[in-house]
């Protein structure tokens, strides 16, 4: 049969996250049933990355098997079509039949927003996490660099131990203060060489702007991981530590002394990478 992928977006406010749980709404659900409601087949949906309850998605990848008659392009509008509002389907195309939607992806890329402000705005609520206390990204950036490379993480995993290991690569973590609201593109990746540009120029916090993003890629992910590192640059965006505190803590690899859990709202499943072979659509796409 056919792999379809699928490139997802979502609000996951009002979800109990990715994964299927008896008696509570979640986005594989969702996307099973309205699988299930276009085709008649009842199967499982695999995913990039199982997010959390609240966590969003820019770039969720999905995949599974169907020889249903349709063409590939086709399965976005027609799932659309049994789906919520706040499940979209971005894109939905054929791919090598080996690829697998979980194991076969060689990077993710996680995005943390912060708004930094003393007033709350009513409609960022559930997209943020609201920090009033100014927070100095520039040092949050510098410290940050510490995670870059492979290391063990496990303090910054909320269940330590897991069943393989705590080891995982950084490729890149950046920081950066945005003058408007423009954190939702998939796209906005926040290179390290693009922040020092932009850190050099800024001589205030007032006059960056309200909102931070701090943008991680990395071979994997452990649970936590991205909202615990954010919790604990935050310390150091407040004046309480410092780089040096940061490199104690890796280094500890004890959950208990890194900074406090962030708030699964601001966190977004921005990208994921895979190997083009695998990728690379196998019939030509002739539009809608």
């Amino acid at each position: 049969m056919p792999t379809i992928r699928l490139r997802i977006a979502y609000d996951g406010t009002n979800y109990s996250g990715w994964q299927v749980q008896p008696n509570e709404t979640t986005v594989q659900g969702v996307i099973e049933t309205a699988i299930h409601k276009l085709t008649g087949e009842a199967m499982s949906v695999l995913c990039a990355g199982r997010t959390d309850a609240g966590v969003h998605a820019l770039g969720q990848v999905a995949s599974f098997r169907s020889d249903f008659n349709i063409p590939p392009h086709r399965w976005r509008p027609a799932l659309q079509s049994h789906l919520p509002e706040d499940v979209v389907i971005l894109e939905s195309d054929q791919v090598a039949d080996e690829f697998h939607a979980t194991f076969s992806a060689v990077s993710k890329r996680y995005r943390y927003v912060i708004h930094n402000s003393v007033v709350e705005h009513p409609f960022w609520r559930t997209f943020v996490w609201r920090i009033a206390q100014p927070l100095d990204e520039i040092a949050m950036h510098e410290a940050a660099q510490v995670l870059v490379g492979t290391h063990d993480f496990r303090s910054f995993e909320s269940h330590w131990p897991n069943k393989a290991t705590s080891v995982r690569t950084v490729h890149a973590i950046s920081l950066r203060r945005h003058s408007d609201w423009n954190l939702w593109s998939p796209t906005n990746s926040n290179e390290p060489e693009e922040n020092e540009k932009l850190a050099s120029e800024q001589t205030g916090n007032e006059t960056a702007g309200d909102f931070i993003s701090l943008e991680i890629e990395a071979d994997g992910f452990l649970y936590n991981m991205v909202r615990t590192i954010t919790g604990t640059l935050v310390n150091i965006g407040r004046g309480t530590w410092t780089k040096e505190n940061l490199v104690d803590i890796l280094n500890a690899q004890d959950r208990k002394i890194a900074g406090a859990t962030a708030p699964a709202c601001g966190l977004y499943l921005a990208q994921v990478h895979y190997p083009q072979e695998l990728t690379t659509p196998t019939e030509t796409d002739p539009g809608e």
